[in-house]
């Protein structure tokens, strides 16, 4: 078993898009991603700095496939900023399917970091949007309360958590990815991609249950 990993004041446990579109029977169902919910409800409680991020676009949002007529979902087309992967229309601001999970339990959160809701960027990270460039104000806010460790849970593991993970290495925290709290879609070989990404950069994957 790995080593207890405990959890102090400099700590913040980010969970990455438990919204209702993410899990089964949404508009971009992530398999098995609400069984990160629960996961999600037990670490919570351990972090005294909880933050949730939200999905949140606009109708013809440019990462729809639906804003670009003859494309499909899941294709990928190039945009000003570089390639971007097309998506079913997903967490439109204000409908059932932005919303976070009901079952999601997580009242002390400090924060809901809204994301994607520039029209003509995806937002994957919660430090920077696609363009790399624009940046969301997240890491600012952890410099100046003073945290460190970013503690990664939530959807998906091989889009939203992956570039969160690297962007929060980037930015200079040292970011644990909590592997039984997110789930994948894997698209093409991108939870492959995850693992050496992850391998690269030097972020530490751990389980649930050595966080104390």
């Amino acid at each position: 078993m790995s080593e207890e990993l405990v959890i102090d004041d400099h700590d913040v446990l980010l969970v990455v898009d438990l919204q209702n579109d993410f899990c089964p029977g949404g508009a971009l169902a992530v398999p098995r991603g609400d069984t990160v919910v629960p996961v999600a409800n037990r670490l919570a409680p351990r972090f005294r700095h909880v933050i949730l991020t939200q999905d949140w676009h606009p109708n013809g949002h440019l990462s729809f496939a639906s804003s670009h007529p003859g494309a499909r979902p899941f294709e990928t087309i190039a945009v000003a900023y570089g390639m971007q992967e097309l998506w079913p229309d997903h967490c439109i601001q204000d409908t059932f399917g932005a919303a976070f999970r009901t079952d999601l339990a997580v009242p002390q959160a400090e924060l809901i970091m809204r994301k994607g809701f520039h029209a003509a960027i995806d937002s994957y990270s919660a430090f920077r949007e696609n363009d790399r460039v624009t940046r969301t104000g997240l890491a600012g806010y952890l410099r100046e309360r003073g945290l460190a460790r970013v503690f990664i849970a939530g959807l998906a593991l091989d889009f939203c958590v992956r570039y969160s993970a690297e962007d929060a290495r980037q930015e200079g925290f040292m970011p644990i990815v909590i592997e039984d709290a997110c789930a994948a879609i894997d698209l093409g070989g991108s939870l492959d991609a995850t693992w050496a990404s992850f391998q690269d950069f030097d972020i530490r994957s751990v389980r649930a249950d050595v966080i104390g």
